[in-house]
């Protein structure tokens, strides 16, 4: 165990408290049988983790360790209309030129999965049940066909909450989807794809974007409504 671990673990153990002093140099050196560079070395690393914290000519005092960033899109609540804009706002963001980058740089492969999985929303909307995962999976083969990780990563991150159809109710329990509404989203998807298999970049973008602004008005009408969520 070197010594930066070695003064780590008795920080975090409390043997050196919040608020208190360091041994001294010579200290820690003798402890640990270690040069004074390799000391300085590793309080130097622990200050740029905020475990230490040194004061002009008083020595070098254990702080209050960091607090963990906060995990991003772990907030978002499928259940709050507002909360469904904001996500349905970026994903206007960069889905829209996802799309049309998937429709210039797709390779063969790539075109298999979107058509893929585009079939498989087709098969479970005909069998009448919730298209949530399987439009989440399409989105996410159209992110990746734009051949920039980051569209992937970010849909991937926020997860199939992106889809707000998950957790969208109309009073108690699970009220069936609309069948009518499935097969609007059967259509704006059916159009997104033939865009990206003809390679009209334009298109693609377009179709994506008519997707999503039509999510976008939907949920607007119900927040200036101010009706209570229910299941779109």
């Amino acid at each position: 165990m070197d010594i930066v671990e070695t003064l780590q673990k008795r920080i975090t153990s409390g043997e050196f408290p919040v608020g208190g002093r360091l041994p001294s140099e010579a200290k820690l050196c003798e402890e640990a049988g270690v040069s004074r560079t390799v000391v300085r070395e590793a309080v130097a690393a622990l200050r740029a983790d905020g475990l230490l914290e040194p004061r002009q000519g008083s020595g070098v005092y254990v702080t209050e360790p960091p607090t963990s960033p906060a995990v991003p899109f772990r907030d978002i609540d499928p259940s709050r209309v507002s909360s469904v804009i904001e996500v349905l706002e970026l994903r206007t963001a960069l889905e829209v030129e996802a799309a049309s980058l998937a429709a210039r740089r797709r390779s063969a492969q790539q075109e298999e999965d979107i058509v893929a999985s585009f079939d498989e929303m087709e098969r479970v909307i005909a069998r009448g049940e919730t298209s949530v995962e399987a439009d989440f999976a399409l989105h996410v083969a159209i992110a990746r066909a734009s051949n920039n990780t980051r569209f992937e990563e970010y849909l991937q991150l926020i997860g199939p909450s992106v889809i707000p159809r998950r957790g969208v109710r109309e009073g108690e329990g699970d009220t069936p989807v609309d069948p009518a509404y499935l097969q609007l989203l059967s259509q704006e998807h059916r159009e997104i794809v033939s865009a990206i298999l003809a390679n009209d970049a334009d298109g693609a973008s377009d179709a994506m974007r008519k997707h999503l602004q039509g999510s976008l008005a939907r949920y607007r009408g119900l927040l200036e409504c101010g009706s209570s969520m229910r299941r779109l």
